[in-house]
């Protein structure tokens, strides 16, 4: 989408789609055969609100109707039946009077580790949970530009591990194909999108918990610089390295959510300055000549086995990205033992996560993480705090001669459902370990990655590929990625399970 025109929320500059442009390009892909009223862009509903082509009320009771209609994929907790509608009302009220937002009116879904007022958030585990007094700042951010949050979607416990399942709060299915997870921890927001319940969610991300799902349900999904979104009332999300993004159909419509959702609290541990240009403007950019050190090494080396239909797909997006004219060369990140600087976080923060509940009911496997927390991950922190340094000059060092790490977002293909189901600590750590191996290095580091698709298994199973930045450079993945969106036309692809015939 290309457009001129701006609006101001709290300092930083959003785009707002030319509604004209968003109608031109959905009647294009109506001609293609897509349903439009089921998978609408982001900005694409934005644009036709503004212009009056539909309300809010319409796509929120589509919206609800969808979610309703696909229960079965289990991707919400909790669906905001008349308190969506009651905003989607008002967001109608406000456009009626020439109000103009970029999400006004746009329905959209959160994590249900998200803070929402009147809301519970139990993060996946049983106990008395009360409901939320406030907002958490993510929340505060969409509802600031416009846009009606019509549920929480499903995780695991304390966002744990690669699948979105849990004894008290039920197990996320994939649109693709519902044997399969759709990630985690972030996998009901993956499935919600990727089913065309909503067009873009927000997930968050301490270990890959964006980039899994994006990968294993067709999607883009943006980690974000650490600092860039803020936590609160989580000053300091699992001291560090969890934070919160987007995930999406499209790099424009994960760009325009990470616009809005950019921003500092005053409380929060790490801060940065808003970005000059907006990150969407990146989107509609082309990247320049890049140098890409395409890479398979593992921090660990691969546990397991790296899947070979995987290993064909990211160097096939290799290939495409030298056909597009960068510089595509092997080389591999000096990691190092980047571990001290992931563990004392992890099971510090599912410590402090558990111990902050009334009265939690945890899974075995999940209070074995909390008391490894307890008794050497809070006695190690000082340690892998002091590491960050270390950790970030020698893996940075790959960028003396490349703009970008292009790696596999995961090493196996989805997951069955169910497939840890009863298993102990042990062996759900090592088998998790085994098939997510990519992504939770660049946590410790604090820096950017972008998940994007890589095509699909013989059977059908969505690949995801990796685009790893330094430092605050969020914009260049943003453009790369939008580069090779043009060129593989992934968000033309939908789910059978979600459309309701064969795969396209």
């Amino acid at each position: 989408m290309r457009s001129r025109g701006v609006v101001l929320i709290s300092g930083p500059v959003f785009p707002i789609p030319t509604p004209g442009a968003i109608v031109r390009s959905n009647e294009r892909q109506l001609e293609r055969g897509a349903r439009m009223d089921d998978f609408l862009g982001l900005a694409e509903q934005a644009a036709l609100l503004a212009g009056g082509a539909v309300s809010s009320r319409e796509l929120v009771e589509r919206t609800l109707a969808r979610i309703d209609a696909l229960e079965s994929l289990r991707a919400f907790r909790v669906v905001r039946h008349e308190a969506a509608l009651a905003e989607a009302d008002e967001a109608d009220r406000r456009l009626a009077d020439g109000e103009r937002l970029p999400l006004l009116g746009v329905p959209v879904a959160i994590k249900d580790d998200t803070d929402l007022q009147g809301e519970t958030t139990p993060f996946a585990v049983i106990g008395d949970h009360r409901p939320a007094t406030e907002d958490a700042e993510v929340v505060r951010k969409l509802r600031a530009a416009g846009a009606v949050i019509v549920g929480k979607t499903t995780t695991c416990e304390i966002g744990l591990w690669p699948f979105s399942e849990s004894p008290g709060f039920g197990w996320a299915r994939n649109p693709w194909n519902p044997e399969r997870t759709p990630g985690g921890s972030s996998g009901g927001s993956a499935a919600a999108v990727a089913a065309g319940m909503v067009a873009a969610a927000v997930g968050s991300d301490g270990a890959g918990s964006i980039r899994i799902p994006a990968a294993w349900s067709h999607l883009v999904g943006i980690k974000p610089q650490r600092g860039r979104v803020s936590g609160f009332p989580n000053r300091d999300p699992f001291n560090g390295i969890t934070v919160w993004g987007p995930l999406a159909r499209t790099v424009g419509d994960a760009a325009l959510m990470l616009d809005v959702l950019t921003g500092s609290h005053p409380e929060d541990a790490y801060r940065l300055d808003r970005p000059v240009t907006p990150f969407a403007e990146a989107a509609r950019r082309e990247p320049g000549r890049l140098r890409v050190a395409v890479s398979f090494r593992t921090a660990f080396g691969v546990p397991g086995r790296l899947d070979p239909e995987i290993r064909l797909a990211v160097e096939r997006l290799a290939r495409r990205l030298t056909a597009l004219g960068h510089k595509v060369f092997p080389a591999d990140p000096d990691y190092g033992p980047i571990f001290m600087g992931l563990v004392p976080r992890g099971t510090t923060g599912v410590a402090d996560w558990l111990d902050a509940m009334p009265n939690p009911r945890p899974e075995p496997r999940t209070e074995v993480e909390a008391r490894i927390g307890r008794i050497a991950g809070r006695r190690l922190l000082p340690l892998a705090r002091r590491l960050d340094p270390y950790f970030r000059h020698r893996v940075g060092r790959i960028f003396q001669t490349a703009d970008v790490v292009l790696t596999p977002t995961t090493a196996q293909l989805p997951l069955r459902v169910g497939a840890f189901e009863g298993a102990g600590y042990q062996r759900t750590q090592s088998g998790v370990a085994a098939a997510c191996p990519y992504a939770w290095t660049w946590n410790v580091l604090g820096w950017p990655g972008v998940n994007v698709p890589a095509g699909f298994s013989r059977d059908g199973l969505p690949i995801g590929a990796q685009l790893l930045g330094h430092d605050s450079d969020e914009a260049t993945l943003i453009s790369l990625a939008a580069q090779l969106e043009a060129v593989e036309n992934w968000a033309d692809r939908r789910p059978a399970e979600a459309v309701g015939g064969p795969r396209q």
